[in-house]
C-alpha cells in the first residue's frame, strides 16, 4: 500500500481549515487540505434559505481579505459567505482537495496515519478544522413523539413552505430557534416556542451595532485562560439576533408581539403530551439581567475611554413578557401541533479521530487549540482563544497562534534548530 507523507494535514475547508492553509503557506510548511464535501460546504449546503450572520459585514474578514464591499454595516447571506470562503481559498492558493472523507486518524509513530476515501496519509502534524456544529443535537425524547408531528433539524430546515399545514413548536431560544420562529410566523402558521436558557441582546445598542461595543470594548478579546467558566462559556446558546437591513431586535418580546407563544423547557413527552418546565419567568429575568449587567460594562467602557461623545444616549430595554401562566402541556395528538424544529444546538462529529483526546460530553480537549496529543491542533471552535474565536473576524488570531506553535513542533522533528 502506498503511503503519501505530507508535513500537515488540515482537516475541513471551511473558514478555519483554510486560514490554517493560509498561515502554513507562509511559513512554507508542506500541507494538504482535506474536504468532505466542497469548499463551504456546510454553507452551501446545511443551511436555511433566509439565513445571514449574525455579524456585520465589516467583521466579515478572513487573513488578508478584508471587507471591501458596499455595504459595511450589512450583513452577509450564507451564499454570500460561502462566495467569501471560496474566494480566500483560491486568493491564498490553498491546496484543497475535495470531495475527500476522513474516516481515522490515530497515532502512527511519531505522527499520525489518516485513512481516507482517497488513500492513506502519514503526517507529523494534524489540523482538525472539521467545525463545531457537524451535527444537530436532538433530545433522546424526540424519539416518543406521535409518529405523524414531522420533526426536523435546522440542517433538514430550508423555508416554511416545506412543513405541512398548521403548528410548530419550535424547541430551542438561541438564534436559531428565535429566527426560524419569526420565520415561520410570517408565514401564517401558529407557532410555539420552547425556551429554556438563552442569551438576549438588543441589535443596536446607542446607536451602534451591539458586536461593534462587544469588539470595541475589549469583550470579545479576552483570552480563554482568563474566562472564569471557560467549559461554560464554550457551550453558551448563540445570542438572540438576527441579520437585517433594517437592524432590527428579533427577542422575545418581538416575538410575542408577532403572536409566537412562549412556553418553558422542554422537559419530557409522556403519553403523548409535551410537558414543559414551570421556570420561563426565571429564565427570562435571568437572561434580562445579564443583557443589563452587559449594557452597564458597555457604558462604563464608553466613560472611561472618552468614547461617550461618539455614541448615543444610554438605553434601557422593556423587562422580557411572559404569560401569566404559560402553558405546562400540549397534547401532540390532538393536531395542534403539525411539526417540531429541533433548535437545540449542534455538535462536532469526531466519529472518525482514533485518538484518545475526546471527553465524557463528546468534545475534543484542548489547551487554546493544542490538542492534548502530540502535533494534533484544533482551529474552528467556541472560545478556542478568545471569546471572538466563534466567529469569521477570530480566525486570523487563532490561526496564527496555532501555526506558530506546529511551526516549532515540526521544525525540532525535521531536526531544525
Amino acid at each position: 500500500m502506498t503511503v503519501e507523507h505530507r508535513t500537515t494535514v488540515v482537516i475541513g475547508a471551511g473558514h478555519a481549515g483554510l486560514a490554517a492553509s493560509h498561515f502554513l503557506s507562509a511559513r512554507s510548511i508542506d500541507h494538504v487540505v482535506l474536504e468532505r464535501g466542497e469548499v463551504a460546504n456546510s454553507w452551501k449546503n446545511e443551511r436555511w434559505e433566509s439565513l445571514r450572520l449574525l455579524t456585520p459585514n465589516w467583521q466579515s474578514r478572513l487573513p488578508g481579505l478584508p471587507y471591501e464591499g458596499p455595504d459595511p454595516d450589512g450583513y452577509m447571506s450564507a451564499r454570500e459567505v460561502a462566495e467569501l470562503i471560496e474566494r480566500f481559498a483560491k486568493t491564498s492558493d490553498a491546496p484543497v482537495r475535495t470531495g475527500v472523507d476522513v474516516t481515522s486518524v490515530r497515532r502512527d509513530g511519531d505522527g499520525y496515519e489518516l485513512t481516507t476515501s482517497d488513500g492513506t496519509l502519514h503526517a507529523t502534524a494534524v489540523v482538525i478544522a472539521s467545525g463545531a456544529c457537524n451535527r444537530p443535537v436532538v433530545p433522546s425524547l424526540a424519539e416518543t413523539l406521535p409518529p405523524d408531528v414531522e420533526q426536523l433539524t435546522p440542517f433538514d430546515y430550508r423555508a416554511p413552505s416545506q412543513l405541512p399545514d398548521g403548528g410548530v413548536l419550535v424547541v430551542g431560544g438561541s438564534a436559531t430557534g428565535v429566527q426560524l420562529a419569526a420565520e415561520l410566523r410570517r408565514s401564517g402558521r401558529p407557532v410555539t416556542l420552547s425556551t429554556g436558557e438563552h442569551v438576549r441582546l438588543p441589535r443596536t445598542y446607542r446607536g451602534r451595532d451591539v458586536l461593534w461595543w462587544m469588539d470595541a470594548s475589549g469583550v470579545w478579546d479576552q483570552r480563554y485562560d482568563e474566562v472564569e467558566d471557560l467549559t461554560r462559556a464554550r457551550r453558551l446558546p448563540s445570542p438572540q439576533l438576527v441579520g437585517t437591513p433594517e437592524r432590527t431586535t428579533l427577542d422575545l418580546n418581538t416575538l410575542t408581539s408577532m403572536g409566537v407563544e412562549l412556553v418553558g423547557r422542554l422537559a419530557a413527552v409522556r403519553d403523548g403530551h409535551a410537558l414543559f418546565s414551570g421556570g420561563l419567568r426565571n429564565v427570562v429575568s435571568l437572561a434580562d439581567l445579564k443583557m443589563e449587567r452587559l449594557l452597564d460594562a458597555f457604558d462604563e467602557w464608553a466613560r472611561t475611554s472618552g468614547r461617550d461623545a461618539e455614541v448615543g444616549p444610554p438605553e434601557r430595554f422593556t423587562p422580557t413578557s411572559v404569560p401569566a401562566s404559560p402553558r405546562l402541556r400540549i397534547d401532540l395528538g390532538s393536531g395542534e401541533i403539525r411539526s417540531v424544529i429541533w433548535a437545540t444546538g449542534f455538535r462536532p462529529d469526531y466519529t472518525w479521530l482514533d485518538v484518545p483526546v475526546i471527553d465524557e460530553k463528546g468534545r475534543l480537549r484542548h489547551e487554546g487549540g493544542l490538542v492534548d496529543s502530540p502535533g494534533l491542533y484544533a482551529l474552528g471552535l467556541p472560545v478556542l482563544r478568545r471569546r471572538r474565536s466563534t466567529f469569521l473576524c477570530g480566525i486570523e488570531d487563532d490561526a496564527r497562534a496555532v501555526v506558530d506553535h506546529l511551526e516549532q513542533y515540526v521544525s525540532v522533528d525535521r531536526g531544525r534548530p
